[in-house]
Order: structure tokens, then C-alpha cells, then sequence
């Protein structure tokens, strides 16, 4: 496995957990973290994702968790 799938297996279990707690659907989380609702399933089929994306997706999950 290369160094980006680990990423990115990393950061879909993250996003996995969150939408467990949340409920919140993968479309919206996608639509709402990024601006982009086909996130997840892109990720899933080898997207890879920047540093940038990656930071956004952290913050949006940190910020929803501090708000609960």
C-alpha cells in the first residue's frame, strides 16, 4: 500500500465515524466540508486528496464536534 491510500484510508474511517454519530449523509458531509458532494465516493474510487482538502475536511469535523 502506498503512502496516499494509507491517507486516504485514514481520513474515509474519519469521515466514516463522524457521519456515524451524526448521521448526516455522505452527500451532505461532502457538500458541507468541502463545497464538493461527491467526496466520499470519489475518495473511495482512488481520489486522492491535497493537503489543503484534507485540512478542510479535519476542521469541519472539528468544528462539528465542538459544537455538540
Amino acid at each position: 500500500m502506498q503512502r496516499w491510500e494509507a491517507q486516504v484510508n485514514i481520513i474515509l474511517a474519519r469521515i466514516g465515524q463522524h457521519l456515524e454519530k451524526t448521521g448526516m449523509a455522505e452527500t451532505k458531509f461532502g457538500r458541507c466540508a468541502v463545497g464538493d458532494p461527491r467526496l466520499i465516493g470519489d475518495l473511495r474510487r482512488g481520489r486522492i486528496p491535497r493537503p489543503a482538502m484534507v485540512a478542510r475536511i479535519e476542521s469541519y469535523i472539528a468544528q462539528r464536534e465542538g459544537a455538540r
